[in-house]
């Protein structure tokens, strides 16, 4: 009987030191818990917006510092070069003796004119040089139309004394005359006209009259 008694009183003990302890874990929570509040009611510990904000606040970054620029290298200051004066190339003349005969100097060599160029211009009429020549026919039409009247040609002889070209200077009026006096002068032999001992070419006026008798 009595070692039953004393098996039961075991697990009783053990029941009794366990509800103790729960008691006393309850108690130390419950005082735990009261401290905290009373901290933070008096703001003795930072509530949790403040720890937060606390870790917000940004951190400005300085900028690395910039390298600075090596030195520029002063220019040399060169000495001021002084202008030398122009040198003159002076021809120094041979030393002539008085008893040294000097040849005298040569004679200026004149140079001869310009030829002149182009055709001679005759100042008399075309017909006063001209042995071989025939007067203008008065063209039939032109005299039962009554047309009178007088024309100028200017003719161009080559060095042979030929007719090389003529035309019309001062017209009469009328065609029909005019080419008569220009098919007639192109058959003229003329004596060529000369420059200098040469045949040359000439020019001269002459007039033909055309009237009605």
């Amino acid at each position: 009987m009595a070692r039953s008694d004393a098996l039961q009183a075991v697990p009783r003990a053990f029941a009794k030191s366990g509800a103790e302890r729960i008691a006393g874990t309850v108690i130390v929570v419950a005082l735990h818990g009261a401290a905290l509040y009373a901290l933070m009611s008096h703001r003795i510990l930072p509530v949790p917006d403040e720890v937060v904000t606390l870790f917000v606040e940004t951190i400005t970054l300085q900028p690395p510092p910039q390298p600075k620029e090596p030195p520029k290298p002063q220019p040399e200051k060169r000495r001021p070069v002084e202008p030398q004066p122009p040198r003159q190339l002076v021809a120094q003349a041979p030393v002539v003796s008085a008893t040294e005969p000097v040849a005298p100097p040569p004679p200026a060599i004149e140079a001869p004119p310009p030829r002149p160029t182009g055709p001679v211009t005759l100042s008399a009429e075309l017909s006063m040089s001209c042995p071989e020549r025939t007067p203008p026919a008065y063209p039939a039409l032109s005299r039962r139309m009554g047309e009178e009247g007088k024309v100028v040609l200017r003719v161009e002889l080559d060095e042979r004394g030929l007719v090389s070209a003529a035309r019309v200077a001062t017209a009469s009026g009328f065609p029909r005359l005019d080419e008569a006096a220009l098919a007639a002068v192109k058959t003229w032999r003329c004596t060529p006209a000369q420059r200098d001992g040469q045949p040359v070419r000439a020019v001269a006026l002459q007039p033909f009259k055309f009237v009605l008798q």
